[in-house]
């Protein structure tokens, strides 16, 4: 099997069961570790992967995005953990915007007791929410995208334009402290930018594996958020550089 070939595949493997490890990965395909080390450092330098500790993690890009169903295996402690946490960030917030993504509906969940008005576009939040006796939930209509459960499209953004919220809680497929939020949906891009316009804080919710990566369209500034809620396993120090851009980070 040719170089190219294999990297196509550890790739494939990546993208479809959420990490590539090095050692299951040369068993598989019946090479050398140092091999497919060697195409992770490949696959890494043209931005598909991402490094960890004994493999690699796939990096969403304008041709690939992550679907619900890996979202809500991948890291799925760290993020109930984050989404326990942000959501004791409500500090009398009325007006709530969720945004879409499995860690914002798993910060639905949380509030589903409290005496909120929710805005959201996603059904996955919604449907958290839908048993609540205490919380309103404003479903933001538009075209559906089947990869997230969730709405976007010029009707999101012209609902959000006319409101103003008191807080939102904003996930992301990318941070970094060079290119701030981004994501690989223009279509995306924009609703979220649009909640990031109209609420008066910001928290971002995202697991460690979100930073120090880039995506294709940017839609805010690390500043714009008071809070970042993120996990233990983010590096101290690596925490300590979007905290100096101005958000309180908080490792949970």
């Amino acid at each position: 099997m040719d170089s190219e070939t294999r990297q196509a595949q550890i790739l494939e493997h990546a993208r479809t069961r959420g990490r590539v490890e090095v050692i299951a990965m040369a068993d598989e395909l019946g090479v050398a570790t140092e091999t497919i080390r060697r195409d992770l450092r490949v696959l890494a330098d043209r931005r598909l992967v991402k490094r960890t500790h004994g493999g690699a993690i796939p990096l969403e890009s304008a041709t690939f995005e992550s679907g619900i169903e890996y979202r809500s295996r991948v890291d799925l402690a760290q993020k109930r953990r984050i989404a326990a946490a942000a959501a004791e960030l409500l500090h009398g917030a009325e007006t709530v915007y969720i945004d879409e993504g499995y860690s914002p509906r798993l910060v639905a969940e949380k509030l589903a007791d409290k005496e909120l008005t929710v805005v959201t576009s996603s059904l996955l939040a919604a449907e958290a929410l839908a048993d609540s006796d205490s919380v309103t939930v404003m479903l933001l209509g538009g075209r559906m995208r089947g990869r997230t459960l969730a709405t976007v499209g010029e009707w999101n953004a012209s609902v959000l334009r006319g409101l103003t919220i008191d807080l939102a809680f904003l996930g992301t497929n990318a941070v970094s402290v060079e290119d701030g939020l981004t994501t690989p949906d223009p279509a995306v891009a924009a609703i979220k930018g649009e909640a990031v316009r109209r609420s008066r804080r910001r928290v971002l919710i995202a697991a460690h594996s979100k930073f120090g990566i880039s995506s294709f369209c940017r839609f805010a500034d690390v500043a714009d958020f008071e809070t970042i809620v993120t996990g233990t396993e983010l590096d101290k120090d690596e925490a300590e550089r979007y905290h100096a851009l101005g958000p309180v980070v908080v490792r949970v």
